[in-house]
């Protein structure tokens, strides 16, 4: 009997001194829910990088890309490879003039969306926007799908963006071997530092201007880039 009963009160003992073991462990974890969360990294860096992409997107709008394709394959034969006469020298300059003007019209195009989901292509005017694949002939003026275009019309920076890129192409054109084999064959000290610094100061300074003026058309060729969504 005397043994039962101390069995018992040996195993009570034990079980308080379980229970005072266990009862620290809800502080811990108090504890633990009290600790601040970290919190998550700001969006600083994003935008920074956002906006880094966002310039290089419009450094590629400088020149249009069928131009500068045009100029590669073409620019071998009018020069024949740089061994230009009077003939071919002639030929050559036309079609740097015919790819410049391309450059500075390329400038004044622009790309909308209707409503129904079809893109449109059209040229800037001091009304509007011109479009070059939309039937004008189901009504004087635009559908009721399209946005109004009138929204479109030149603008001051249009004049100097074209006048960039004619520059920035200018620059391409003056660091073509070929080009400068066939205008300057034999070229002077002064004339060779001067080919050599000018075409890249103009690149850099055009560039700098067109980072810090960006061009906000969608020309033939650029696809179109959805609204930013709303901030609170």
């Amino acid at each position: 009997m005397s043994s039962s009963v101390r069995q018992r009160g040996a195993s009570a003992a034990a079980a308080n001194i379980d229970n005072q073991s266990a009862e620290p462990e809800p502080e811990a974890e108090k504890d633990n829910t009290s600790q601040p969360q970290p919190q998550p990294r700001g969006t600083g860096g994003r935008s920074a990088l956002s906006q880094a992409l966002t310039s290089t997107a419009n450094l590629a709008n400088l020149l249009p890309t069928g131009t500068l394709l045009a100029f590669q394959i073409l620019t071998p034969f009018f020069t024949n490879n740089g061994a230009c006469d009077s003939v071919t020298r002639i030929l050559t300059l036309l079609l740097l003039l015919l790819l410049a003007l391309s450059c500075f019209l390329a400038c004044f195009t622009d790309t909308v969306n209707a409503q129904d989901g079809r893109v449109y292509h059209g040229l800037a005017t001091f009304k509007g926007l011109w479009l070059f694949d939309y039937d004008y002939s189901v009504g004087p003026g635009p559908g009721p799908g399209l946005p109004d275009l009138s929204k479109y019309r030149i603008r001051p920076m249009d004049w100097v963006h074209a006048l960039l890129s004619v520059l920035v192409f200018c620059a391409v054109a003056l660091r073509d071997k070929n080009v400068l084999n066939c205008f300057y064959p034999d070229p002077l000290h002064q004339t060779q530092e001067v080919l050599d610094i000018v075409p890249v100061g103009i690149g850099l300074l055009c560039s700098l201007l067109f980072v810090v003026f960006p061009t906000t058309r969608h020309g033939i060729g650029y696809p179109l880039t959805p609204p930013p969504p709303p901030t609170n």
